[in-house]
């Protein structure tokens, strides 16, 4: 949450915010980022130990980079890839079996620019079940992205993208209907 409504003066978030991402960042670096990528449960155990709440067979790649642990929910059998950005500022949540590929950006934090000193302003990301997000996809912070759509590589998600869907472009708008599957046939 944030603490300074002047960003020219001083930061946004306080020192016990700022002391806890200096010893994730630690963590992070030391144990997190090395470890082999088979070791899943091993990064997934790190993230708990931050807070963070992520479900089973979950499969966190050691190149993901994560702002705060604290502020991120992941559901089971989700996959998040190498080159990811979880820029957690805000919540965000992925849903279970979301795919989020390579190079993806997920921004939960920004600043409102109608005010003097540019204040932090955070809004939570959502990423519904089985939704997959293709490489380098960006999302804005206050995002939805419905259960099961499939956003095209390189777009940009600016508003909520309705399920069952496949969206693309720059802002990601819908492009056709996507078949909805029963994941327990």
């Amino acid at each position: 949450m944030s603490v300074n409504t002047d960003t020219h003066t001083g930061p946004s978030f306080s020192k016990a915010n700022r002391m806890k991402r200096v010893v994730w960042a630690v963590v992070y670096w030391t144990l997190f980022r090395i470890s082999p990528a088979p070791m899943h449960a091993w990064r997934a155990f790190l993230l708990r130990s931050f807070g963070a709440r992520i479900g089973s067979r979950t499969h966190i790649y050691p190149g993901v980079k994560i702002w705060a642990p604290w502020n991120l929910e992941i559901a089971d059998e989700a996959g998040v890839a190498n080159g990811v950005i979880l820029y957690s500022q805000g919540k965000i949540t992925i849903g279970k079996r979301a795919v989020i590929s390579q190079g993806s950006h997920l921004c939960a934090g920004t600043h409102d620019f109608n005010k003097l000193g540019f204040p932090l302003v955070t809004e939570p990301i959502t990423v519904g079940d089985n939704v997959w997000l293709a490489a380098e996809v960006f999302v804005h912070p206050g995002v939805t992205i419905g259960e099961g759509c499939v956003v095209g590589a390189r777009s940009v998600a600016v508003n909520d993208l309705p399920e069952w869907t496949i969206c693309s472009g720059f802002p990601a708008t819908v492009l056709k209907q996507r078949e909805r599957i029963d994941p327990d046939a």
